[in-house]
């Protein structure tokens, strides 16, 4: 029963990841091409993935809390966090006979790498979206010198940054 329940939560963790990692691939190519329809529903879709996997997740947690007793208490650090899911996860596994766990470390291995390639593909994104805008940021500031010092607000009276997203140029440049 333990093992089966075990078996679901963690393949349904698994298809998810693999799901956000070609999603992730798809905004990424997108974001590179310069296209941006549907953007907002692809973020959408996103959120909902990570609501998702949350819950999953929980789910997993609960079931190895209640196997192992509640002896294991997590850890509030995300790295203590970490190790403590690892800890539980393999104090799981060693209840179950060989076959079972050379299933389910297979199962879990596979999850693990997945979630590494979607944590690599999130970090190549950001560091491309952080590199454009910088990039945009130098032409503006060589551009318009006179933009880094000015004060620009908002049409409610609040002090905006210089970020440049929204600008009127005249005709000629």
């Amino acid at each position: 029963m333990e093992f089966e329940r075990c078996r679901d939560i963690l393949l349904r963790e698994s298809e998810l990841v693999q799901k956000v990692g070609n999603l992730q691939d798809m905004i990424y190519s997108e974001v590179v091409g310069r296209d941006w329809t549907d953007f907002e529903a692809h973020f959408g879709a996103l959120e909902e993935m990570r609501t998702e996997l949350a819950a999953l997740e929980g789910e997993r947690e609960r079931l190895f809390s209640e196997c192992l007793g509640e002896r294991i208490v997590a850890g509030s650090d995300g790295d203590t966090a970490d190790a403590d899911a690892s800890f539980r996860f393999y104090a799981f596994v060693a209840r179950l006979s060989p076959e079972q766990r050379g299933e389910i470390t297979g199962i879990y291995r596979s999850l693990k790498v997945e979630t590494l390639k979607v944590r690599s593909t999130s970090e190549t994104l950001m560091s491309y979206i952080a590199g454009a805008r910088a990039t945009m940021a130098g032409f503006f500031d060589a551009a318009f010198p006179e933009t880094r010092t000015a004060k620009t607000y908002s049409p409610y009276g609040t002090k905006v940054s210089n970020d440049m997203r929204s600008m009127v140029l005249n005709q000629r440049f």
